[in-house]
């Protein structure tokens, strides 16, 4: 990263102001614009997230919002009602109040001297969210969006459920806010309602996964806020971004496909990750992106920014497994449109442990022979998370004790280059033995020297194999079609590897076993795995170095008080053949130097289950937040475990706030959630 002072702005900061909103609730916002705009006003980018700007995102709002004001831009960091230092209490991901809220504070932007009434929206992960949800609501000073890490289905295609089947992120993620919703504000910014803010908050709290938890179909409840629910509501221009080692890898290409606007996407080897700090490198210029987009459409320069691809890509070498990365080796590819017309589906039918060429002849449906698998509860426990949260080791590791409990089919070792630009799918002519049963796919790299490298994954709950929204139980012994769609990636595999292609029927914990352990059958003949092809010979059409070196304004100084703590270790005992993963994330304790504060963040995850007792998963998410200045000494601590048997779900939770070592505030829930053909 490059930090750069010398930008063609000269800029002042508004460390907090107040932002009202219709029903008397003021949000606090954090805004960085040139001196310039008291006499010439500018137009306005509004990032809107729950992660306090005071404290925990400063060091990275300030790489990036100074930077974008320097070059002649209001940027605008507002923390979501309840959050932070803004009032109210925020109960739940994406409401309608969140979106009404985003709408007015665009319109009390759009009126101020210092801007010229043209607003933008950017974000990564929730400020994604937030720009693409408010942009399908087309408030009128809204010009466009710049996003990165998102989705466009908050059902089929978030942190909660892939394929019908319940993530673990589900609770681990809830755990994660329901910590950030009970935060207390800062006193010296909101003074002595500091305490009945917070208790407020504390009040009114309760375990995130609950609601997502009653969730299990796809209802209203996730259709809100899910833009693919009706592309056309989006009528702005869209720079769409993410990485192919993160959860969301899939919806640009979908964006992309489906909008009918002005629309670029940007897809790199990065995790969960802005693409100018993108890890695994290479990390690019992604500012300078960004800058170019809102010149282009918040200030009408004619810069090209819209000629060359639609998409951009890198398209990821082989690598030996690893559950971290500092760089991925690789090429920028890119494609015209998406869908892309380089792109050739090729199938591939299966047969006994083959993955065979596309024009074997194999037996006809029905015709073949079975092939069959039950997985023990310890296939997944190298699968890593969800999504590379770039807190290694995070990533899958080698695949080869995974596949001994999975059905596997492998190629001969490839005569040539292949690659492969999109989404796999599998599809599977199969019955099971029980109601519910689910299958997760895995497409791995093998090496000449047997190392599997997992390359895209998928996961299909078979109950709602037809209907998300009406799932159907299955009649054990009958036989279904299934499809199963695998992430979206590029990768390439190099001649005298081997592709391999793994079904297993848990994936525990990426994954909620379901209640039984399933015996799936596989049949030939009806089963195939499809490829989205690149062609060798497919025009890149971009230079071998297309982005720029990634740049910033310099970050907020701190000084760290605390060493962090970092921990990934899957343990299995013998004895009573309990297993268990447990992950310590601490960032120790840092302090802000500027506002003197100091900031401890430790979260704590344990998913465990005992032989192959699928009513034995727990998974538990623990977090520590504490705030220390001077006599202000004030912490939060939550809890919450999820549990299950094999008719429903238990989550036990509790929330203890404490000024200095006085508990001040405590909470229990026990509540039962019935277990919904999942």
């Amino acid at each position: 990263m490059r930090y750069v002072s010398n930008l063609p702005y000269t800029i002042k900061e508004e460390e907090h102001i107040w932002i009202p909103m219709s029903d008397g609730v003021r949000l606090s916002a954090r805004v960085w614009r040139p001196t310039s705009s008291d006499g010439e006003p500018v137009p306005a980018v509004l990032e809107c997230i729950p992660y306090r700007k005071r404290d925990l995102t400063s060091v990275r709002d300030s790489v990036h919002h100074p930077y974008i004001a320097g070059h002649g831009y209001a940027c605008v960091r507002v923390d979501l009602r309840g959050t932070g230092e803004s009032e109210g209490v925020l109960e739940d991901e994406y409401l309608e109040r969140e979106q009404a809220d985003a709408e007015e504070i665009l319109a009390w932007l759009a009126e101020q001297p210092w801007c010229d009434g043209a607003t933008g929206m950017m974000g990564i992960s929730w400020g994604a969210f937030a720009a693409l949800q408010v942009a399908a609501r087309r408030p009128p000073s809204l010009r466009a969006v710049v996003i990165a890490s998102f989705t466009d289905d908050r059902h089929a295609d978030d942190m909660h459920y892939m394929g019908g089947a319940m993530l673990s992120d589900n609770l681990a993620e809830a755990g994660t806010m329901f910590a950030y919703a009970t935060c207390p504000p800062d006193p010296a910014v909101v003074g002595d309602r500091w305490r009945a803010m917070w208790h407020e908050r504390l009040e009114n709290a309760g375990p995130w996964v609950l609601p997502w938890l009653r969730h299990q179909r796809r209802d209203d409840y996730w259709r809100h806020a899910s833009v693919a629910e009706n592309y056309a509501d989006v009528r702005c221009p869209v720079l769409a971004s993410s990485g192919w080692a993160d959860g969301y890898s899939n919806a640009v290409t979908r964006l992309l496909g489906n909008l009918d606007v002005p629309r670029k996407g940007l897809i790199g080897p990065w995790s969960h990750k802005f693409p100018h700090l993108g890890e695994p490198g290479p990390a690019i210029g992604y500012l300078q992106e960004v800058v170019r987009w809102w010149d282009h459409w918040l200030k009408g320069a004619d810069n090209g920014v819209m000629d060359g691809p639609m998409l951009r890509t890198w398209m990821q070498d082989s690598v030996p497994p690893s559950t971290s990365y500092e760089e991925r080796p690789g090429r920028w590819v890119a494609e015209p449109t998406w869908p892309s017309p380089h792109i050739t589906s090729v199938t591939h039918p299966l047969s006994r442990h083959r993955i065979n060429p596309p024009d074997t002849t194999v037996p006809s449906e029905g015709e073949g022979g079975t092939m069959t698998v039950r997985s023990p509860l310890s296939v997944g426990q190298f699968a890593g998370k969800w999504a590379s949260y770039n807190a290694p080791p995070d990533l899958p590791y080698d695949q080869r004790e995974e596949d001994g409990g999975s059905l596997v089919f492998e190629t001969e070792p490839l005569a040539e280059r292949l690659e492969i630009l999109g989404s796999p799918t599998v599809e599977l002519e199969l019955s099971a033995d029980e109601p519910i049963a689910m299958v997760a796919a895995r497409l791995s790299d093998v090496g000449p020297d047997g190392a599997a490298t997992r390359v895209t994954y998928g996961l299909l709950n078979l109950t709602r194999r037809d209907d998300t929204e009406q799932p159907e139980p299955l009649e054990p012994g009958r036989r279904y079609r299934a499809t199963v769609q695998l992430n979206g990636v590029a990768q390439a595999f190099p001649p005298g590897h081997r592709l391999r292609l793994s079904l297993s029927t848990s994936y525990w914990p990426l994954a909620w076993p379901p209640p039984r352990p399933a015996l799936l059958s596989v049949y030939e003949g009806g089963s195939a795995l499809t490829l989205p092809v690149r062609p060798a010979d497919a025009p890149d059409e971009v230079p071998a170095a297309p982005f720029e070196e990634p740049e910033g304004t310099p970050p907020l100084p701190t000084t760290r008080l605390e060493p962090p703590e970092g921990r990934w270790e899957v343990r299995r005992d013998l004895v009573d053949y309990r297993a268990e993963l447990e992950i310590v994330k601490d960032q120790g304790l840092i302090r802000y130097d500027e506002i003197g504060l100091d900031v401890g963040r430790r979260a704590y995850e344990r998913y465990a289950a005992v032989a192959d007792d699928f009513t034995s998963a727990t998974g538990e998410s623990t977090w520590t937040m504490r705030f220390r200045r001077d006599d202000w000494d004030v912490r939060v601590e939550t809890h919450t475990r999820l549990a299950c048997d094999e008719n429903a779900f238990f989550v036990d939770a509790t929330l203890d706030g404490y000024e200095g070592d006085r508990r001040v505030f405590s909470r229990t829930w026990n509540e039962t959630v019935p277990r919904d053909l999942l």
